[in-house]
């Protein structure tokens, strides 16, 4: 997921060194979290599972470039239910810095748009779960009407951010607004398809046992809280 580069340019730029070192301290409480809940092992191990996971949706799962920026199928919402916020923050940030080295080196300019993009709305989605998810409740007992609305605000956010950068770098000339309702429609179809990616990562979750208590998922998958 990029904006295209050329659309926030100059002295510009700079807002998204503010905006993602915001969004890098709100990563360093989350992850402060983590690591007070389940320890440094667990806090390592989640966040390469999210690492590999956010690469293999960027890079593997089809994706195409719409209007200012690409659709792809960033399961933000799978990556909070299973593995936490924190470590689904650590993923969501590397696996974007992978992309930009290895795989689309001319993105790196607008690396800190990006990653506050991507990481904005994770915060949203973690604080929207607890008014959306029942006390008592685990993750893998959550139904359709829960995960859609989650990721509803997930992808939401995703395209608001991708607007904002696209009116604030370029404006609102009638070629650049077209392009930024073209891609927010293109992505609206990603809301159809998460919830039922997510319910059948649940479901699997639920069914193997094994994980339950083990390092590699956030305690609240199985566990009410």
């Amino acid at each position: 997921m990029h904006i295209e580069p050329g659309v926030v340019t100059g002295a510009k730029i700079v807002l998204s060194y503010a905006t993602a070192a915001g969004a890098a301290g709100y990563s360093a409480k989350l992850i402060w979290d983590t690591l007070k809940e389940k320890g440094v092992l667990s806090l390592a191990t989640r966040s390469i599972a999210a690492t590999v996971a956010v690469f293999i949706f960027f890079e593997l799962l089809p994706h195409m470039s719409v209007g200012v920026s690409e659709v792809h199928f960033i399961l933000g919402t799978t990556l909070l239910l299973v593995l936490g916020a924190g470590p689904a923050a650590i993923g969501l940030a590397a696996g974007l810095l992978i992309q930009g080295l290895f795989f689309a080196p001319t993105d790196l300019s607008q690396y800190f748009m990006n990653l506050t993009t991507l990481l904005v709305p994770l915060f949203g989605l973690h604080v929207l779960s607890y008014h959306v998810i029942a006390k008592g409740t685990a993750y893998v007992d959550l139904d359709f009407k829960q995960v859609f609305a989650m990721s509803a605000v997930y992808q939401g956010g995703i395209v608001a951010w991708v607007a904002f950068w696209a009116f604030y770098g370029s404006g609102f000339g009638g070629e650049n607004v077209s392009a930024v309702f073209s891609f927010g429609a293109a992505y609206m179809l990603v809301v159809l398809i998460e919830p039922l990616a997510d319910l059948a990562v649940l479901a699997g979750a639920k069914a193997i046992r094994s994980l339950e208590g083990s390092h590699w998922v956030t305690p609240r998958l199985h566990a009410a809280s």
